[in-house]
């Protein structure tokens, strides 16, 4: 669940009977939709996939002034890296009159060394405007 632009959203997983299917189910939420006033409801199969067995290490930070693309750009130099996020919350903080842009994100590294994460992650802050930090994941936080 999070609020994306002024909007909440809730993503849900869920196991079906056999006998069941989507389509199904989307037939049965949609009275509720439209009970709730909600701007949307789609239901979508997932397929069986195997766990990967990994656990996030870093996590990265994200400070700026809101614009478009900030978690697009972070996201794709991870992508491009192989680099698996676990976790990722994004917010505005401060006060109305000079928001900040907060994201945050768990990562596994794979096969991506901390250095040249990290220096890529120096080349994405300067071309997205913003400042990134990466540091070790306290367990005990989890």
């Amino acid at each position: 669940m999070t609020i994306l632009r002024g909007r909440f959203a809730v993503m849900l997983i869920v196991s079906l009977p056999e006998d069941q299917n989507g389509g199904a189910l989307e037939r049965r939420l949609a009275p509720v939709r439209e009970r709730l006033g909600l701007d949307a409801l789609t239901v979508s199969e997932v397929g069986e996939l195997e766990a990967a067995g990994t656990s996030p290490s870093h996590v990265i930070t994200v400070y700026g002034a809101d614009h478009p693309g900030i978690v697009h750009t972070i996201t794709a130099a991870l992508a491009e890296r192989g680099v698996n996020i676990t976790d990722l919350q994004t917010k505005l903080a401060g006060g109305a009159g000079s928001p900040v842009y907060v994201m945050m994100l768990e990562v596994e590294l794979g096969d991506c060394s901390l250095e040249d994460l990290d220096a890529a992650l120096v080349a994405v802050a300067e071309r997205a405007a913003v400042e990134v930090s990466i540091g070790e994941l306290d367990s005990a936080a989890l």
